[in-house]
């Protein structure tokens, strides 16, 4: 049974990958990236959703939903032109849920690295920013799923890698990923099992910078990159020096969702979550994937707490 379950979310997850296509994005024009950000879609307020609200959770701020963004990579979170506003999918995905809840935004930049405690601790009401569902986190924190978890391989564009499907397509090359990322976790697995087959090991590189990474990537550093897909489609799109070779969901060999994350037990998931599928319901959700050309990533429908990705070494 084990099995056939994983089997199942394999080709689960093969279906919402090939979904996504090579061409996420067709042009850089779809994305305004100004500071301006009245053009937003907007919702009305959703007394179902404010009623759900657990009578003993306090807001950071009253009359504000104070949510983290780590600002990363566009289309999905990014600064505007005025190098401060953050603007993109998630930020859009927070103005929405501010509305439905009856509550002013408020955005708050962090570090990838510091939301966890920021949440925690009461700090923020809410991370949305690119957050997958672990069991781990699970003992931390609520989730409201709002997006599907999709990775991309990609390389420069003249080069003579022309598709990653599995873990020996990678044996030898020189990667680039995110520490402390879903997509570490899979390409260490997957040098795992390639030096247990005796194939080459992988060269796993990190960077923190943006720019550093695609200039190793272009420079002939590393041969590929493996991260988000929309991010980078959207760099592909905009630059025309890389070119996708593969993908895989976020959390293989199983699927992975990516979530609205509040602290446990704080009383907002459920709220949060039924907002949701009331924005999925009228459209608002879907004109805010649309707009940044995310749709391919879409959930029909909000979860609270859905089973997530399973600890290391379970």
């Amino acid at each position: 049974m084990a099995f056939l379950r994983a089997a199942k979310l394999l080709m689960a997850g093969a279906f919402a990958v090939a979904a996504l296509g090579i061409g996420v994005i067709n042009a850089a024009d779809k994305f305004d990236l100004s500071p301006d950000t009245s053009n937003r879609v907007r919702a009305e307020k959703d007394e179902a959703a404010v009623k759900a609200i657990s009578p003993d959770f306090k807001f950071v701020t009253p009359g504000k939903f104070t949510v983290a963004v780590n600002a990363w990579d566009p289309p999905i979170a990014t600064y505007a032109t005025d190098a401060s506003t953050v603007v993109g999918a998630d930020p859009d995905i927070a103005s929405l849920l501010a509305d439905a809840l009856g509550l002013k935004l408020e955005v708050v930049s962090v570090a990838w690295a510091d939301w966890p405690l920021g949440v925690a601790s009461g700090k923020y009401d809410a991370v949305i920013s690119n957050v997958t569902v672990t069991e781990e986190r699970k003992e931390k924190f609520d989730f409201s799923t709002y997006r599907r978890d999709v990775l991309g391989f990609y390389v420069k564009s003249d080069s003579k890698i022309t598709s990653i499907k599995e873990p020996k397509d990678v044996a030898g090359l020189k990667v680039i990923t995110g520490a402390g990322t879903n997509q570490e976790k899979i390409i260490l697995e997957w040098d795992r099992q390639n030096v247990a087959a005796g194939l080459k090991p992988i060269e796993v590189q990190y960077y923190d910078d943006r720019g550093a990474a695609s200039l190793a990537l272009q420079s002939g550093r590393a041969d590929v990159e493996f991260n988000p897909n929309a991010t980078q489609a959207y760099s592909a799109s905009i630059k025309g020096d890389r070119k996708l070779v593969g993908v895989v969901s976020g959390g293989w060999p199983l699927t992975a969702d990516i979530a609205v994350t509040t602290r446990k037990g704080a009383g907002l998931a459920d709220a949060i979550t039924l907002a949701l599928n009331d924005l999925i319901a009228n459209g608002k959700y879907g004109e805010v994937l649309k707009r940044w050309s995310v749709s391919a990533e879409a959930v029909d429908k909000a979860q609270t707490n859905p089973p997530g990705l399973p600890k290391s070494g379970s």
